[in-house]
């Protein structure tokens, strides 16, 4: 009885606010926890030690959004965002110490169908795994359960690698005369949307074909045409990452 009253004391010593934020910080991990668990195969949880990881090439285009709400792609823009994403790739598999290989450009250009595949899964998992809702299939259960099956052994054959990184980026920015529009519209209290940034990176098992940790990147912010803002892009599209332990 004792012991009760003074756990009781004790509490109310503690301020409410106290309270609530610890509530909160409790609620806040819980809730990344949980995140963090729907990117993650069942029963992976990282890297094995020295595991080797090729990198994909990039899968980046960058579009200019016309008064009218048309996509126009902008290939000088792609070709900068492109260098800017491949540095910040180097930089960052040197932070995180990845043993990182990448496939020679003629390797890519003979196997770009199956590089290219990762974009039709990715979206897949987008919409009916990381998204949620009434999109999310009931007999994945919640857990991220996809396979590219045996297609992309040829690429662990051809690189050496168990396992391969693959990147996905659309990003598009409003024009001069989009952005009037958008103005125009707002004064009649219809909103237009502008650009936006959306990217996918999956770590897949080069052997099994199972997609091991997925990850995605959907908003109005972020600038790839820039260095210093495409590093920041990749490190939130790389928040994670699984590396080796």
């Amino acid at each position: 009885m004792e012991s009760k009253d003074s756990f009781a004391a004790a509490r109310r010593m503690v301020p409410g606010w106290c309270r609530a934020a610890l509530s909160l910080l409790l609620l806040a991990a819980s809730a990344a926890a949980w995140a963090q668990a729907r990117s993650l195969a069942p029963g992976f949880t990282a890297l094995p030690k020295d595991a080797k990881v090729l990198i994909a090439p990039l899968d980046v285009e960058l579009y200019s959004v016309s008064a009218g709400g048309v996509l126009e792609p902008k290939a000088d823009w792609t070709e900068a965002a492109t260098g800017f994403m491949k540095q910040a790739l180097v930089e960052k598999k040197n932070r995180i110490g990845l043993n990182a290989v990448e496939i020679d450009e003629r390797s890519a250009d003979e196997m770009a169908e199956l590089l290219t595949l990762h974009a039709a899964v990715a979206r897949a998992i987008s919409i009916h795994h990381a998204r949620g809702g009434p999109l999310a299939l009931p007999t994945k259960e919640g857990k991220l359960d996809w396979s590219f099956g045996d297609a992309l052994r040829p690429l662990k054959e051809r690189s050496g690698a168990r396992y391969g990184l693959f990147t996905w980026v659309r990003d598009s920015y409003a024009s001069a005369e989009r952005v009037a529009t958008m103005a125009v519209m707002a004064l009649l209290g219809v909103g237009l949307a502008g650009g936006a940034q959306v990217g996918y990176a999956s770590l897949v098992d080069l052997e099994t074909g199972q997609v091991l940790w997925f990850n995605q990147l959907v908003r109005a912010s972020g600038d790839l045409r820039e260095a210093a803002k495409a590093a920041e892009t990749v490190d939130a599209l790389l928040q994670g990452f699984p590396a080796a332990q």
